[in-house]
This record gives C-alpha cells, sequence and structure tokens, in this order.
C-alpha cells in the first residue's frame, strides 16, 4: 500500500504533462475556399398534375356481322399490319344469300341473252328487253351486297399496332356492338391528364411542358377538352410525347403546368451539407467561415431553394465544405 501511495502522485504529475488542449478554430490553418452570392432568380412556378400515357391511335374492334368465332388468329402483344387476319367467323347463313344471289344473276344474264337475240328479230317487246337488262342490273348488286357481308366474315387489323386485349374466344358468338380485341399503334403516344379549371387557362395549344414519367420528356399540348367532365369538373388536356425508349401505355406520369413567375433565393446544391436532420451552409464573412442553419426547398437545375437561414447577398462557400468548422479562417480564391 505505501508503494503504490508513493507511485500515484509521479503517474498524476506524468499525465498532467502530456495533456494538450485541443486547437480552436482561430487556431487551424486558413483554407482557400470559393464563393458564390446566395441570389433571388426568377423561376417559373409550376403545379404538377397526374395522368396516364395512352396511344395515340387504338381502337375497339367488333364483327361487323353476326357468327360464331372459328378462329382466334392474334393473341395479346402481337404486332399486326393493317389488313392482317384477326379472328373469322362462321357465317352459313351469309354464305347462302351470296349462293341465292348469284344464282339468280346467272338466270337473269341468260334472260338478257334470249331478249337480245329476240329484240334483234322485232321477236320481243322493247319494255321486255329492257325489264331483263334491269334484272341483271339488280342482280349484279345483290350479289355485290352479299360478298360484301361475306367479306366481314373476316376481321382484319384497321392499322399497323399491337393487340392489346382479347376479348372473346373461339366458341363465342360475335356480334356488332360486341368488342373482339383492342388494338393500339404502340409507336404514336401521348400523355393525358384531367386539369382543374382554375390552371386551364395556362395551358395553349402548342405549348411544351415537362412530363415526367421514368425521365423527363418534352410535352406538346395538342388537345384541349372544350368542356368539363360533370363530375371531376376537370378538362382533358391531351400531350403529343416524342418517340422514347421505354415509354408504354398505360404508364403513370405528372405534367407541370406553369401557373407563376417567382423569385427564388438559390445557392448551389453543392453547398449544403446534411448532418442528420439538419441542413448547413458556410458563408464566408470577415475572413471565416460562418455556419448557419438553414432551411431548404425545391431543387432546381443543381440550386437549391433555401427558404429560412440565408440572407440575400451573402457569400456562400462551395467548395472544401467538408473540411470546415465555424470561424476557420478562409482566404478567398478568385
Amino acid at each position: 500500500m505505501k508503494l503504490l501511495s508513493g507511485f500515484l502522485p509521479v503517474l498524476l504529475l506524468t499525465a498532467c504533462g502530456k495533456h494538450e488542449p485541443p486547437p480552436t478554430a482561430a487556431t487551424l490553418p486558413s483554407v482557400a475556399v470559393k464563393t458564390q452570392p446566395a441570389a433571388f432568380l426568377p423561376h417559373t412556378a409550376t403545379e404538377e398534375v397526374v395522368g396516364t400515357v395512352r396511344s395515340k391511335q387504338r381502337a375497339v374492334v367488333e364483327a361487323k356481322v353476326s357468327g360464331r368465332v372459328l378462329e382466334y388468329t392474334a393473341t395479346p402483344g402481337a404486332m399486326v399490319k393493317a389488313g392482317d387476319l384477326l379472328a373469322r367467323l362462321d357465317v352459313q347463313e351469309i354464305q347462302a344469300k351470296v349462293d341465292q344471289a348469284r344464282a339468280m344473276l346467272d338466270q337473269a344474264k341468260r334472260d338478257f341473252d334470249r331478249q337480245k337475240q329476240l329484240i334483234a328479230s322485232n321477236a320481243t317487246t322493247r319494255q321486255e328487253f329492257d325489264a331483263a337488262d334491269a334484272r341483271v342490273k339488280i342482280g349484279t348488286g345483290a350479289v355485290s351486297e352479299a360478298e360484301t357481308m361475306m367479306s366481314y366474315a373476316k376481321v382484319t387489323a384497321p392499322f399497323d399496332g399491337v393487340v392489346t386485349r382479347k376479348l372473346a374466344d373461339v366458341g363465342d358468338l360475335a356480334m356488332p356492338g360486341k368488342p373482339l380485341l383492342e388494338i393500339e399503334a404502340p409507336t404514336s403516344l401521348r400523355f393525358e391528364a384531367d386539369l382543374p379549371e382554375a390552371i386551364l387557362d395556362r395551358v395553349k395549344l402548342g405549348a411544351k411542358m415537362s412530363v415526367r414519367l421514368a425521365k423527363v420528356i418534352e410535352g406538346t399540348v395538342s388537345e384541349i377538352s372544350p368542356v368539363a367532365d360533370p363530375v371531376s369538373r376537370t378538362f382533358n388536356v391531351k400531350f403529343d410525347l416524342p418517340q422514347t425508349d421505354g415509354l408504354r401505355t398505360g404508364q403513370f406520369g405528372r405534367v407541370s403546368v406553369p401557373v407563376a413567375e417567382v423569385k427564388l433565393l438559390l445557392v448551389p446544391q453543392s453547398a449544403v451539407l446534411k448532418r442528420g436532420q439538419m441542413e448547413l451552409v458556410f458563408v464566408a464573412k470577415d475572413g471565416k467561415a460562418a455556419l448557419r442553419l438553414v432551411k431548404t426547398g425545391k431543387v432546381l437545375e443543381g440550386r437549391v431553394e433555401v427558404l429560412s437561414g440565408l440572407e440575400e447577398g451573402e457569400q456562400v462557400i462551395v467548395s472544401e465544405t467538408a473540411k470546415l468548422i465555424d470561424g476557420q479562417p478562409v482566404t478567398l480564391q478568385p
């Protein structure tokens, strides 16, 4: 115990001799930094409206005649050309009418040939000859009508596109007004959004606006509905989109509609430091780095809106910010 009590003062004296006070900001070396003044810059305030990408050319394909579906040649996702066969119907009744019309036309032609021979020898009247000629014309029209109806048994693609939905199957009864499938052109797309009346006057035909999908692309206003939806009280507006890789119908997006011109206090995005939930910037003042607690808003093309904590004209440090502490000497670089 006596040995330990005698050794303890020596340890304390040794420890006290090695203690050095921590450096202060004023004693740290000066850091060369670059600055930019915080400035109010004009900005167009926008309101975002949600919408959906749709095809400019789309159609619900129906049968023009009634009949059972015998064959489906198109499946969802299949690319088709205008005139390609999509489905074939069983239309035996129409085939019977075609056969009947052709038979009547053949008979009318034979009667007309006989009347033509008789009129040459004055063995018939002009009235009977004209009647036979009329029956040939009527029969020709009947055959044309029946064959046209028969052609409707083949349901074809109205334009180049892709089959998006199949709404019937083999054996189902097809008829006018009952959809068989849906088709749309995938290369011609537009963005559709329902705009409230309060901002509709900000939209003009031909105006270009930013549409944010997987990435931001520029849309051109092509159509503005002249009447409001009676339920939502909004107006449907359509924006033509350029051909873009990865763009598909049904995608969700937002269009930015300009509503007013405002001025925002902006600083470079690189000047803002995040420490947990706090946002900080350094300003150069009296040859020192002064730390400021700020609150930020929108991020606009490499700049950040400062809502509070900073005054216009203050020199915001934009380089070496991670190395600085509050009150450290700084030298401004040109």
